[in-house]
């Protein structure tokens, strides 16, 4: 496959607002924290931060980052609350209510209620002082571990390092087994740039075999010809060099392989021309591969190898 031309930029050689836009709109889809907090006054903040992602399990860690602002380096609400009362509840958000969260992004004054205004539903918490929202399909119950100052200018980040003690998600989203929730159900939303969100649906999702469960050949072991070739995508070879070599097919499996209706007639109708012959087979393995008929793929191209 053919690289792209780059467009290669130092950070600091750019105004931070556009250096921003660069960083935002490649690192996406981002997840969203949608952060509920309380003030040592007992005031309650809803902000929705997309610097976000687990990084433990055991013990069970979240972190967001809490920007200051880029204007004037003022810190927002949620950083203040947090360094007054060390607790928070990270609320998960879906499809249905991503209107209602970006309406919490507005700078309000401080002291101003965002479940009020963007029409959430307070919850009292079990073990911290924050409220949840009733309406997100999972919330976490966090202690601020530590917050973490990356910065001293305009724009800087603000680690919010969050231990869950308690947790609460939606029965209806859940897995079959329990464990987890349906992806096709949670209807998941994620950030990107400027005014533009990701809707995680049914049309969306996409399933990867894991190549931990086993070891692949990889791609150093395919015929260089499939490496190189400009039919086959990354996505393509990825699914071929992810079979183990004990599970490639026989030479008797692709002389069988001759007979299936797809490749005699290829075989046939280009055996006059072996170049347009191999890149219809190629064509083939493409197909194959994107149905996820890894072995047929495997078997036709190691009949367009021959």
């Amino acid at each position: 496959m053919p690289l792209p031309p780059y467009r290669t930029i130092t950070p600091g050689s750019l105004p931070a607002n556009e250096w921003y836009q660069f960083m935002v709109t490649s690192v996406a889809p981002r997840p969203i924290a949608f952060v509920s907090t309380i003030s040592a006054a007992g005031e309650v903040n809803l902000s929705p931060y997309s610097f976000f992602n687990v990084f433990s399990a055991s013990p069970p860690i979240l972190i967001f980052s809490a920007t200051t602002r880029a204007r004037d380096n003022s810190p927002k609400d949620t950083l203040l609350n947090v360094r007054e009362v060390a607790e928070c509840v990270i609320n998960i958000a879906n499809y249905p209510l991503v209107e209602q969260l970006s309406l919490t992004s507005t700078e309000y004054p401080r002291g101003v209620n965002e479940f009020a205004k963007a029409g959430f539903t307070e919850v009292a918490s079990d073990k911290v002082r924050p409220p949840r929202a009733a309406e997100c399909p999972a919330a976490y119950e966090c202690v601020i571990e530590q917050i973490v100052p990356l910065g001293n200018t305009g724009g800087a980040g603000n680690l919010v390092i969050c231990r869950v003690v308690q947790a609460h998600f939606h029965e209806t989203l859940l897995n079959d087994n329990g464990i987890g929730l349906n992806p096709h159900k949670l209807e998941a939303v994620a950030r990107l740039g400027g005014d533009y969100y990701c809707r995680v649906g049914p049309q969306s999702l996409l399933e990867v075999p894991r190549p931990n469960r086993h070891q692949g050949i990889g791609f150093d072991q395919l015929p260089a010809h499939v490496r190189h070739s400009d039919l086959l995508t990354g996505n393509n070879l990825g699914r071929l060099a992810n079979v183990e070599a004990a599970a490639l097919p026989s030479a008797a499996d692709v002389q069988a392989f001759h007979h299936e209706p797809l490749v005699a007639y290829t075989l046939s109708k280009y055996h006059g021309d072996p170049a347009e012959q191999r890149r219809q087979l190629m064509l083939l393995v493409k197909q194959y591969l994107e149905e996820g008929l890894v072995q047929e793929a495997w078997k036709v191209l190691l009949l367009a190898d021959k």
